[in-house]
């Protein structure tokens, strides 16, 4: 939306205030004398009804303002430095200009076995290309209404629910079409390959639908009704620790009724630690087959705040290949972290409402669930409580993940009584250990930091069209 048209609905906005204004003092003008009581409490709930219509009207256009418009803001992206996207690096050169020595500090261990093209990617439009093919979830209005609720929009209040399911879409798109898979909204379908890739692409969409069907048994609609079960009702507010057993417990419902989640389970760690064996019964199938893992932990990295020692354990994850991103935000507003730059973590935000999409019609529009624009926050605005994905799509890969990624856990340069992990490994089952681990804190303390928003907190995330180069 361009500048002028935000200036022509803010002008829209005020003057309908204004006429709901003048009719108010018409109203009051027009009272009749004090003598005829009658007359002056038909004026009284006149002037009630009235005042609540202005308080609806008023909210109404305040949601719009905070989640519906869309101003053009640019994102600096440093030439310099190279910015990293769910295990992809990308550069503005092919090449290094560095030595290897400074090549191996940009991804820590990621990049000790990793040939050079491969760490530096296909250069910065390589990055615009992955980032436009993840698959964005945001604020949806005008859907079919709740189940036990008279909700229509999730405007306000789903944005976790909503980073929750951007998560698990990218776990399946990992799962269905591979973690090399683009969009090219521009490219039209050329051979049988593309034209099967975009069935699967559309697949996914379509089992995010914002409606209770079977064939969308991802929705919203589901995540909320299945959240009963957390205590959780229409309307209320998620933390990243309820929207990951929310996630377990929708795809575990999709498995009854969709084969295509035969393959496919959800792992949920407790108190911040992934049991291994506990892994192997729910993966491991008879004959030898394995069951593809989506693998969430639920952390809380320091207590009010974040805790800056953890910075670079967070953004080496994200250099992982089997890394699918991290759900969190700031305080009061969540957001799909998706890879980082420097000290600024990479992101698509949920806040932002658009129409619902019909997407049982054949060839629905798709530019609706991709984001042309990226949006950078400093790794110290971080709310310490967020939930940490991974795809492991074999038992190689699960065992891989196992060897390599302790290195990656542990804060380096800090006195030893700091250096506990962002999450642990256990050998055994989480049924067979007496003793629970000493956690610092409980993934649930944080859930009050996502409660109502507030109406003055700021929102500088705003929909941005534009990917810049300083």
């Amino acid at each position: 939306m361009n500048g002028s048209n935000n200036f022509v609905m803010h002008d829209s906005a005020r003057d309908s205030a204004d006429v709901l204004t003048q009719n108010e003092t018409s109203v009051k003008n027009n009272r009749t004398p004090a003598g005829s009581s009658s007359s002056a409490r038909e004026n009284s709930d006149e002037l009630v009804d009235l005042k609540g219509k202005v308080e609806s009207k008023l909210l109404s256009m305040w949601n719009n303002v905070k989640f519906g418009w869309t101003v053009k803001l640019k994102t600096n992206f440093s030439k310099e430095s190279p910015v990293w996207l769910l295990g992809r690096c990308y550069h503005r050169k092919l090449s290094p200009t560095g030595s290897m020595e400074s090549s191996t500090e940009i991804g820590t261990e990621a990049t000790a076995h990793q040939p050079m093209e491969q760490i530096y990617g296909e250069g910065i439009e390589g990055f615009k290309s992955d980032f436009i093919s993840k698959i964005w979830m945001t604020y949806r209005r005008e859907f079919p209404t709740m189940s036990g609720s008279t909700f229509t929009t999730d405007c306000g209040w789903g944005c976790m629910l909503r980073s929750g399911q951007m998560l698990l879409a990218q776990a399946l798109v990992c799962h269905f079409l591979g973690r090399s898979w683009r969009w090219s909204p521009e490219k039209p379908i050329q051979n049988a390959r593309e034209f099967q890739e975009d069935c699967l692409h559309r697949m996914i969409i379509k089992w995010f639908g914002d409606k209770s069907s079977v064939n969308s048994p991802l929705s919203i609609h589901q995540m909320v009704y299945l959240g009963e079960s957390l205590g959780k009702k229409p309307g209320d507010w998620y933390g990243p620790a309820s929207v990951a057993h929310c996630l377990k417990a929708v795809v575990a419902a999709a498995s009854k009724e969709n084969y295509e989640f035969d393959k496919l389970e959800v792992y949920v760690a407790q108190e911040s630690t992934v049991y291994i064996q506990d892994v192997y019964s729910l993966c491991r199938l008879p004959h030898g087959a394995w069951k593809s893992l989506i693998l969430l932990v639920p952390v809380k990295l320091g207590s009010d705040k974040f805790n800056p020692i953890y910075g670079p354990c967070l953004t080496s994850l994200l250099t992982l290949d089997f890394c699918i991103g991290i759900i969190g935000g700031r305080p009061k507003h969540s957001l799909y972290f998706v890879g980082y730059q420097d000290d600024r973590l990479i992101h698509l935000d949920p806040h932002y409402c658009q129409d619902m999409v019909d997407v049982w019609l054949p060839n629905f529009i798709l530019q609706s669930f991709h984001c042309r624009s990226p949006r950078k926050m400093p790794i110290s605005k971080m709310d310490p409580s967020c939930c940490i994905g991974f795809y492991l799509a074999t038992q190689h890969d699960f065992e891989t993940f196992i060897n390599v990624i302790k290195t990656f856990l542990v804060p380096q340069g800090v006195s030893s009584n700091c250096d506990y992990p962002i999450f642990s490994l256990n050998n055994g089952s989480r049924t067979t250990v007496m003793d629970v681990p000493n956690i610092r804190y409980s993934i649930f303390e944080t859930e009050q930091n996502w409660v109502v928003p507030s109406f003055q907190d700021c929102d500088t995330d705003i929909e941005s069209e534009e990917f810049v180069l300083v």
